[in-house]
């Protein structure tokens, strides 16, 4: 196992944990593991660098995700993300999508573990990085213990030692990536059986974690919980599952969240990013409180402008109960 402390983790998540989704998600979880969106080796390696691998230091612990099943690119790939000052580099062996699969990687690559093998010790040579694969329980028509094993027994066995498992299996014919985290049903049990065969591995557990309490009950059990879309459409919950498992943390408001995020926003305004890339991930800032649906139509309507500023996060605050805005 490596240093960092994975019990809670903010899932990648492609098109939403962008840099600046991830900045926002910091304010409200200090001790979070952090991970990009799924960057491909072809983008990282002829593409704008800068984009892909830039973040504010506030970010860390922060890890890369990799897509892709050439060892010699997933390597370069590796060296740039400790270069750039990341503390892991992840491979996707989960997503579903088409796209994906036309490129041979993501969920697909379950069903090519030795090639998965050569990929992580390629990346283990690179870096001195922890290298973890995050991956699903099986792969169209199987789902069993097996098929499971043999994955992670040959991965483990070429250097990984944490294994991030999204517990339901993917359907790569049929249905897409949204459908994908839905259906089929969710398979704890089946990480929890990885976990009692393989106990030196550091498991963690993916998967329709919502509730802080349904979350924190797996921990007995696995070595870490990752947060999905509960982060990304309710993130004020961060700060209950930060809480829940590292420890008190002091009262945070969220419009002291605003505040420190219209400071970014004046920060990045400089830099020529327009103001509906940051608010577009704040959308569920008051979810759940009075006002929540006026402050998401607020920033649909006004945050697109060319010239909006920051003074539309405060325009959008007005909305909402200022006496209800008490976070944790």
């Amino acid at each position: 196992m490596t240093g960092l402390d994975r019990r809670l983790c903010v899932a990648p998540m492609l098109d939403w944990t962008d840099r600046h989704c991830r900045f926002f998600h910091r304010l409200i979880t200090p001790r979070a593991v952090l991970y990009t969106e799924m960057v491909t080796t072809g983008a990282l390696l002829h593409g704008d660098r800068q984009r892909f691998l830039g973040h504010d230091t506030a970010e860390h612990p922060l890890a890369l995700q990799l897509g892709g099943s050439e060892p010699g690119e997933l390597a370069a790939c590796a060296a740039l993300a400790e270069e750039a000052g990341f503390a892991e580099v992840n491979l996707n062996c989960g997503c579903p999508s088409e796209r994906v699969q036309r490129g041979s990687f993501g969920a697909c690559l379950m069903r090519e573990p030795a090639l998965v093998a050569r990929c992580v010790a390629a990346m283990i040579r690179a870096t001195s990085l922890p290298v973890t694969v995050k991956c699903r329980i099986g792969v169209d028509d199987v789902e069993d213990m097996p098929f499971l094993l043999a994955f992670v027994d040959e991965v483990a066995a070429a250097g990984c030692s944490t294994f991030i498992v999204h517990a339901r299996k993917a359907w790569l014919k049929g249905l897409s990536p949204k459908e994908n985290r839905d259906l089929p049903p969710l398979r704890y049990e089946l990480v929890h059986a990885l976990k009692e065969r393989a106990p030196e591995l550091e498991i963690i557990l993916n998967g329709g974690l919502r509730q802080v309490a349904a979350a924190c009950a797996h921990l007995p059990l696995l070595d870490g919980v990752m947060i999905g879309r509960e982060a990304y459409e309710n993130p004020i919950a961060l700060r209950a599952f930060d809480a829940a498992i590292f420890g008190p943390l002091p009262p945070l408001g969220r419009i002291e969240i605003v505040e420190a995020m219209r400071a970014y926003i004046d920060r990045e305004a400089e830099a020529g990013v327009p103001v509906k890339s940051i608010t577009r991930h704040m959308l569920g800032l008051f979810n759940g409180l009075p006002g929540a649906r006026a402050w998401r139509r607020h920033l649909s309507t006004h945050a697109i402008s060319s010239k909006a500023t920051s003074a539309v996060l405060l325009e959008a605050a007005t909305h909402v109960d200022p006496a209800l805005e008490l976070a944790a």
